[in-house]
């Protein structure tokens, strides 16, 4: 990421030196450091040098205390130990769209930023999960400001916006839901009740007002009506479903995809009653989902590769290989002029993704800068799509030329 190259290399050149006088010291400073939040075998997905600098900035925002030379050894092992490994290359796939990107920095770096939103004022914001902030985009000025959140460490997450325009996030670390009043900025705390949906994750409105999120950890689908503050917690029938991306439909049936088993389930806001659509092959494992004008439901099927559609009435699924094949790993999704758009996070470089459901064909474009991890998408006003690219710490919009 360019802003934090020049520090990076400046530790990079000290570190080295550092590490070959002592990498048993380095290797006990990673394991106490890193051990102390989470396992260490996460860094087992591995990452390039930048990535590294990116990822310790993040743990430094997130309050880890770590003196500079040790900071240097850390890094120093983690770059020699868990370098990047091989990703498929983007399959850059030509047809009759044009696009144009544009990308914005966070305004700290290492915010690691989740959660793209389009507001209906032209804002683009994005949750900063190592900061505890919201970050908000001016595309007309390229202005970047943060508005801090109430609780420390919170984790925003999701993102989405009510009919008063204030801004709503899932506060993932701390067991809550919030609502940012942009205007004043208050910031309105709702908690999860005591022990239970400890992990908030997305959240969406429905026509009549009420938020509904998931917990996917928890394996809990949630309702929160704002005006009363009351919360109803759903446990969908599969253990450890890890309910995930969700969308409407048509008649206000809500669709949740549940990330820790190959299906979709459907909530029917009326009765609370969960049905749950099996998914034909036993390895999906689908992560987000859009919905089109038809009723039908499309989603991104992570660890498999595949572009997947669901015909709620009858149960049918079709699949499509995704372009970049089967480690591309799909991801965010929405739908623009009843064409799905998604992003390939697993590709190098991520890639943007255009499928066409009247011809069934693919078109694709390279994100700049690599995208690293399109965690989530949404769509402006005038139909253009937002990317929030986490490693690199960009928020991405993509104007579409029609």
């Amino acid at each position: 990421m360019s802003i934090a190259r020049p520090a990076a290399a400046g530790l990079f050149f000290f570190c080295a030196a550092a590490f070959a006088q002592d990498p048993a010291k380095g290797k006990a400073l990673t394991e106490a450091q890193c051990n102390s939040c989470h396992p260490l075998a996460r860094a087992a997905a591995g990452y390039t040098p930048e990535g590294w600098d990116t990822v310790l900035r993040m743990m430094t925002n997130h309050g880890v205390q770590i003196a500079p030379a040790d900071l240097a050894l850390i890094r120093e092992y983690l770059v020699a130990t868990y370098p990047e490994k091989p990703k498929p290359a983007a399959a850059l796939l030509p047809g009759p769209f044009k696009v144009a990107m544009t990308q914005w920095p966070a305004a700290t770096p290492g915010s690691r930023v989740h959660d793209p939103l389009a507001a209906r004022d032209g804002m683009l914001w994005y949750t900063g999960q190592m900061v505890n902030a919201l970050g908000r985009v001016d595309p007309k000025t390229s202005t970047v400001k943060e508005f801090p959140l109430k609780t420390p460490h919170s984790g925003p997450h999701g993102l989405t916006e009510d009919g008063q325009g204030n801004i709503w996030y899932t506060g993932n670390a701390a067991s809550l839901i919030g609502k940012l009043d942009p205007k004043s900025g208050a910031v309105t705390e709702y908690k999860m009740p005591d022990g239970q949906a400890r992990d908030p994750h997305t959240l969406i409105f429905d026509k009549s007002g009420i938020l509904w999120f998931t917990a996917q950890n928890a394996n809990t689908i949630g309702r929160l009506d704002p005006r009363s503050g009351d919360i109803k917690l759903l446990t969908p029938p599969t253990p450890n479903s890890r309910p995930y991306g969700m969308a409407f439909d048509s008649a206000g049936n809500l669709f949740v995809v549940q990330f820790g088993v190959n299906r979709v389930a459907r909530v029917d806001p009326a009765t609370l009653q969960i049905k749950e659509y099996l998914l034909p092959d036993a390895a999906a494992r689908p992560r987000r989902i859009a919905i089109t004008a038809d009723d039908m439901v499309w989603y991104s099927d992570y660890s498999r590769g595949y572009l997947g559609r669901l015909d709620p009435r009858s149960g049918a699924v079709k699949e499509w290989h995704s372009p970049s094949g089967p480690k591309s790993q799909p991801y965010g999704i929405s739908v623009i002029d009843g064409a799905l758009w998604y992003s390939e996070s697993g590709a190098k470089p991520n890639t943007v993704v255009r499928f066409d459901p009247k011809t069934e064909r693919f078109q694709t474009w390279a994100i700049p800068g690599g995208g690293d991890i399109v965690r989530n998408t949404s769509v402006t006003k005038e139909g253009d799509f937002v990317l929030a690219n986490s490693l690199v710490n960009q928020i991405t919009l993509v104007r579409i030329s029609r």
